[in-house]
């Protein structure tokens, strides 16, 4: 007499691999929230509070603000940029996109502002995301005259990740004097806004 093997029927199955997939979707949580406690653990307190989606808006204390920002690459038209090349005044970085409307929208704001703080603080955009005809093409339509960071590989912007999420497009930081990160904006900026962040840290004493 042979003896067959049964198969399990589906509803078996389907049990069997509950616990597993339960126990899955239970690591894959774990894992991510273990990466964003390091990641929290890395900003200084007030840049943690910054990363929020809570909080469009984020103002970091001089104390808070831990060590400058140092990016460096080229410009849309191939010219070598470090932020090392304006240390010792402040700097507005605005991540955009020619492909994002909230980028078309803020444009002028941002050509207006950085006319009117020339010589007080320095702009700079990062292009993530685009192709330099679009990029360019951009710049021109909307009178942007300051230098952008080529950043088509993502990797400027993912060194940014610990003040805004990377899918924050647009975004604007503000760094002060000593390179470091003072306020950030998640989002299409209010001309009124970025002026006052700007303000604030311009009038800050070297020192701070």
């Amino acid at each position: 007499m042979s003896v067959q093997e049964q198969t399990p029927a589906p509803a078996q199955q389907s049990a069997r691999k509950g616990p597993l997939i339960v126990a899955g979707i239970a690591i894959a949580a774990l894992v991510a929230a273990s990466i964003w406690f390091f990641v929290l653990r890395q900003a200084p307190a007030e840049a943690s509070k910054a990363l929020s989606p809570a909080n469009a808006v984020a103002e970091i204390a001089p104390g808070e603000r831990g060590s400058q920002v140092e990016l460096s690459g080229t410009t849309l038209t191939g010219e070598p940029i470090s932020l090392a090349q304006f240390q010792g005044s402040p700097v507005v970085l605005n991540i955009w996109g020619s492909w994002c409307a909230p980028c078309r929208e803020e444009a002028p704001a941002l050509a207006a502002l950085s006319s009117q703080f020339a010589g007080r603080a320095q702009f700079l955009g990062i292009n993530v995301k685009d192709n330099t005809p679009a990029a360019l093409a951009f710049e021109r339509n909307y009178g942007i005259t300051y230098p952008s960071f080529n950043d088509s590989s993502g990797t400027a912007q993912l060194s940014l990740s610990r003040w805004v999420p990377p899918q924050a497009i647009p975004s604007t930081i503000v760094l002060d004097s000593q390179g470091r990160v003072a306020a950030r904006i998640s989002g299409k900026v209010r001309e009124a806004t970025l002026r006052a962040l700007i303000e604030t840290v311009a009038a800050e004493s070297p020192a701070q």
